[in-house]
């Protein structure tokens, strides 16, 4: 099953750029950048990614960002993950970036975008994935903060693909950003959002009916309402599920209670992606490994993901044929 999941084609969906920052880039860049960090090795930094809610979690995020200052520093940070979805069988990618973690800090919108666009150009020429890059509003700040953010980036329309909403989901309904997400869509953005990792169901409801997104991020707690699951099923409306997080985050104290598997047998559209991999100790092979050894995954159902992964993508339809076409020939041959 390890060979399976190793050369199976994948699909991300759900990747913070900045949840990519591994110890050892962030020491370089610091060095580089000339500031101090709060660590004296790489290893206290592993030793501080204990987490026990999302919340702790954000604090050395945030924290870990404040080395990312130039457009290098963006391009070398994308390239370092791209490098990792070369080794996982990573085909094509949508990744989110934080713009308000680092405008807030006066380094310019146009600096961010700038450093991992050029990136993503040289990975589809070099390393042969696409990819589409995810504005992410911050739901802990305010609504017009999001929208001086949305003006920012409508020079930048022909390297964001869509609009996201992140950072804590408690206390941060949907409802907040309607407006802006309403005006992101009439700008020709397209539209995901966080909902229903620490928060209810209900959140994953308010997602779809209010900001009217094309995907769920996360949306594992949509297991507690059964009308719910009945309308993400028969919508087919992506939930992008990051199962290493979800168990590091406690949203399940271990994988084998998590849903994943219960939810694409219900027929979900569910999609396994790896979140903040420097944080949560996996990239897209090892979620793919730790759902696989904790649950009684098939093989087509582990294919399933990838299929499902590539209908949920913003890509064209002809790309989709293809992506699709790869994953089926690879299921064929094993």
């Amino acid at each position: 099953m390890e060979v399976f999941i190793q050369q199976l084609p994948k699909i991300e969906l759900h990747l913070h750029i900045e949840g990519s920052l591994e110890p050892e880039l962030m020491f370089e860049l610091a060095k580089r950048n000339q500031i101090e960090l709060p660590y004296k090795s790489t290893n206290e930094i592993r030793a501080a990614y204990q987490f026990d809610n999302l919340q702790s979690f954000l604090d050395i995020y945030y924290q870990g960002a404040n080395v990312l200052l130039h457009e290098q520093d963006f391009y070398d940070l994308t390239w370092a993950y791209l490098l990792k979805c070369k080794i996982d069988n990573v085909v094509h990618t949508e990744i989110f970036f934080d713009p308000q973690t680092h405008t807030e800090r006066d380094i310019s919108f146009d600096i961010v975008v700038g450093g991992i666009h050029k990136a993503l150009k040289r990975a589809e020429h070099e390393l042969g994935i696409t990819s589409n890059l995810i504005m992410c509003f911050l739901r802990h700040l305010s609504e017009d903060d999001a929208f001086s953010t949305l003006e920012l980036a409508l020079k930048h329309k022909d390297k964001i693909i869509a609009v996201g909403l992140d950072s804590s989901e408690q206390g941060h309904p949907p409802k907040k950003f309607e407006r802006v997400f309403k005006q992101a869509q009439e700008h020709g953005f397209l539209a995901v959002a966080h909902a229903g990792e620490e928060g209810p169901a209900q959140n994953i409801i308010d997602a779809i009916e209010d900001l009217k997104v094309d995907r769920v991020d996360h949306g594992v707690r949509c297991i507690d309402s059964e009308s719910l699951m009945v309308s993400l099923a028969e919508s087919k409306m992506p939930l992008t599920i990051c199962p290493l997080s979800n168990t590091k985050l406690k949203v399940f104290e271990s994988m084998s209670q998590h849903n994943i598997l219960q939810l694409l047998r219900r027929g979900l559209q569910v999609t396994i992606n790896s979140d903040d991999p420097a944080y949560f100790g996996g990239y897209m092979t090892d979620n793919f490994l730790a759902v696989a050894s904790a649950l009684p995954f098939s093989k087509r159902e582990l294919a399933q993901l990838s299929l499902n992964a590539i209908d949920a993508s913003f890509i064209e339809k002809q790309h989709k044929i293809q992506l699709k076409q790869k994953v089926n020939d690879y299921l064929a041959q094993v």
